[in-house]
């Protein structure tokens, strides 16, 4: 039987919990939109993980994606990670920070998607019309399209445009956007969208990720550097299966680095506490 689905601002709504339109909605801070409470974020992760003794933090200049990601709200510290439906994540060993982000009633935002939805919304921060993402057939889904009133039907696992009502570019229509792109882009699609870059050059807002069914993608959200040897370390975060709060990792293994993880381009893998990377699986948008 021939399957139809149609993403509508309506199901999308119902998916995320929001009205199907935001009359009256409060204003938003202007570089993190999905915040309802301008000029008050939480603490900053640059602020809260120092570098490594004898390190400074790689350049990143004011405004680039780098920089945005060190400036991630974080929820107060000791906040554990939850899953979309409230229940606690499983490891909490694994978690060094919650960033202030919201997950949603419903198992979407997992690993690839929240790499997607940190990246969402620092272009729509930026310029809601550079938003867009390739679902895994190939499809490229603008935003911008949404908006005018173009989405996308899946008839017999077939993506096919869509009408859909035209709406303006609200960050509550990038959220119903994100539905549909959460549900059939992932860890292979995003893996495309990347272009591979040498792990000894790891720069924040690159992507450790492994293609597949299963898969995962583990984001880079800061780097720095060691003045002396030139070591780098990385600061990692994730979400995970099923649908949970994005965070920042605790380094399990080298507890004395706390969250910051030790950079080893001769090594043949990139070791997280939750997933096991090749060397070559990082990606930078």
């Amino acid at each position: 039987m021939a399957l139809s689905f149609l993403f509508t601002a309506a199901l999308a709504a119902q998916l995320l919990g929001l009205p199907v339109g935001a009359p009256g909605a409060p204003a938003r801070h202007p570089a993190y939109p999905w915040l309802g409470q301008p000029g008050r974020p939480g603490q900053a992760l640059a602020a809260r993980f120092a570098v490594p003794a004898g390190c400074r933090r790689v350049e990143a200049a004011a405004g680039t994606w780098g920089a945005w990601l060190r400036g991630l709200p974080l929820r107060p510290a000791g906040t554990p990670a939850r899953l979309y439906n409230g229940r606690l994540k499983d490891r909490q060993d694994v978690v060094a920070a919650v960033v202030d982000i919201d997950v949603g009633p419903t198992d979407l935002q997992q690993c690839a998607d929240a790499v997607i939805r940190l990246r969402a919304e620092y272009l729509f921060a930026l310029d809601p019309n550079r938003v867009h993402f390739h679902l895994t057939t190939g499809y490229d889904f603008w935003f911008s399209d949404y908006v005018a009133g173009r989405t996308f039907r899946v008839v017999e696992e077939e993506v096919q445009p869509a009408p859909k009502p035209v709406e303006t570019p609200t960050h509550a229509a990038l959220a119903r956007y994100l539905v549909p792109t959460f549900g059939y882009a992932g860890t292979l699609s995003l893996r495309r969208e990347l272009e591979p870059v040498l792990l000894a050059e790891v720069l924040p807002g690159d992507v450790l990720i492994h293609g597949g069914a299963p898969g995962h993608a583990v984001l880079v959200v800061d780097v720095a550097e060691n003045l002396a040897t030139g070591q780098r370390f990385m600061l990692l975060a994730q979400s995970y299966m099923p649908a949970q709060s994005v965070h920042v990792l605790r380094n399990v293994a080298e507890p004395a680095l706390g969250a910051w993880f030790r950079v080893q381009p001769a090594a043949a893998r990139v070791a997280t506490p939750e997933w096991d990377f090749a060397s070559s699986e990082l990606g930078r948008f």
